[in-house]
């Protein structure tokens, strides 16, 4: 069984859109919120001047999807560290699309260059492994050569990280979903805290079939990858799932090439079908329940 954890969660300002700290109970880590417009306020703060790892947060204009750089700063002679390294990205043009920073650092300056060259590469791999934001990383992070001793104490250190983030916003770290569509629609062991995974099934005049797989999750409704979706719509649907199907990365055929988020079944099921769809029944479980009636039942 999971424990609970105690962090606490400093607003540097008094203001819950401004920076912020985070600290958790028995680690030496230490993180920051900063807004991009907040940054020059930091320049006191010697633990900013430190090394550690940090990243940037925004949106993509094209997509809407969340977008972030991961990137790692050392302790340099004129004591600039981190905060230097942000001051560089805010000044770059081609990084214009951060609006927030999150950075990870140490309350007793431990981090060296082996550490945070691991940091940096297992933050991302994790990042895009999880594929809820682009990473903007043009180059794959070297790991560095690290100890067996020191990699446990490091991805002790992400673990604490991992939790953190999703604190301060970012769920960073965690998959759209953990399960997978059942290779049978015989029968499924669902655990009551996890929706049932849920099918779609759809012929549509003049276009043919579309079939798509899903599940409800805690963040909205997820459409998984390889399901087929109608490459025509029309006018019924919102001008935001117009939008979502213009974007989205599907192959010629319309089979879905990622993991999807909707914010309802409903919007879910238009996205695949291209026309207005009541999610709540559109969605069916394995044995042909509607979504509708399998949350009555639950």
């Amino acid at each position: 069984m999971a424990r609970g954890k105690s962090i606490n969660l400093f607003l540097m300002d008094g203001d819950a859109n401004g920076r912020m700290k985070c600290t958790l109970a028995n680690w030496t880590g230490v993180a920051y919120k900063i807004p991009r417009t907040e940054l020059d306020k930091c320049k006191e703060r010697d633990d900013l001047k430190q090394s550690g790892v940090y990243f940037l947060f925004g949106n993509s204009d094209k997509t809407g999807k969340g977008v972030v750089y991961i990137g790692q700063a050392g302790a340099r002679k004129n004591g600039e560290g981190i905060l230097n390294r942000l001051q560089e990205h805010k000044r770059n043009p081609e990084k214009d699309y951060w609006t927030e920073a999150i950075v990870f650092t140490t309350s007793n300056n431990s981090f060296g260059p082996t550490e945070i060259s691991y940091l940096e590469n297992r933050f991302c791999k994790l990042a895009i492994e999880a594929n809820r934001y682009d990473v903007k990383n043009g180059n794959d992070p070297t790991p560095g050569n690290i100890t067996e001793e020191k990699e446990s104490e490091m991805e002790e250190f992400i673990d604490y990280s991992k939790v953190i983030m999703g604190t301060l916003g970012h769920k960073l770290f965690v998959p759209l979903t953990s399960k997978t569509v059942p290779e049978s629609k015989e029968s499924t062991d669902i655990e009551k805290s996890e929706s049932a995974p849920l099918h779609l099934e759809r012929t549509i005049k003049n276009i043919g079939k579309v079939e798509a797989n899903g599940m409800q999750t805690a963040d909205g409704f997820v459409v998984f990858k390889g399901s087929l979706v109608s490459l025509q719509d029309d006018d019924t649907i919102p001008t935001v799932i117009k939008e979502r199907r213009k974007s989205a990365p599907l192959d010629n055929q319309g089979i879905l090439q990622e993991d999807m988020l909707f914010t309802s079944p409903s919007y879910a099921a238009m996205f695949v079908i291209g026309k207005s769809a009541n999610g709540l029944t559109s969605w069916k479980t394995a044995e042909g329940k509607t979504l509708k009636s399998f949350e009555n039942e639950n």
